[in-house]
């Protein structure tokens, strides 16, 4: 079996690749500590005959998006304008898996940025009594899911918040 190469050697183009391999392959797109299952029932979800229709598609599909790696009140201060939409998607209170710290007072300035916005926000996350109460002041909705990561009929009946926050 060949050896893998150590991330740090690898060129950007060679990242890009496995990184794209294991988004592709991996089990819920979990990003570490990948799982990999398989399937008798779908297609192959890599076919590298249409690798190049693939990134062609995600090229068409992201060719007005702006893509930043910054802290995100770092990038509402960036963008914020009165035309301006952001989807948040912090991670849900009182769960697992994110790998990413993010403290409550993380959620309670998001709450204050929201107030403060020249544009327009749109939050999703858990619906717990805890975010219920700290984003009471803004318009909400509340959405029934389907947790089903776990794949195998092992879904999960669950509610997430839609919440609107700025000018709308």
């Amino acid at each position: 079996m060949p050896q893998l190469q150590h991330v740090d050697t690898l060129t950007d183009v060679q990242r890009a690749a496995r990184f794209y391999y294991l988004q592709r392959l991996a089990f819920g797109a979990k990003a570490v500590s990948q799982t990999f299952g398989t399937a008798t029932t779908s297609p192959a979800r890599l076919n590298l005959l249409r690798i190049e229709e693939d990134l062609s598609a995600a090229h068409l599909r992201l060719a007005r998006v702006t893509i930043e790696h910054l802290p995100w009140r770092e990038c509402v201060e960036r963008y914020d304008r009165p035309h301006t939409l952001f989807f948040c998607d912090p991670p849900y209170w009182r769960t697992q898996g994110y790998g990413t710290p993010f403290a409550w007072s993380e959620y309670e300035q998001l709450a204050e940025t929201m107030r403060a916005l020249k544009g327009r926000m749109i939050l999703t996350i858990n619906d717990h009594p805890d975010v219920r109460r700290l984003f009471a002041v803004f318009p909400m909705t509340t959405a029934a899911i389907q947790y089903t990561v776990g794949g195998g009929g092992k879904a999960k009946p669950a509610r997430e918040l839609i919440i609107r926050g700025g000018q709308w």
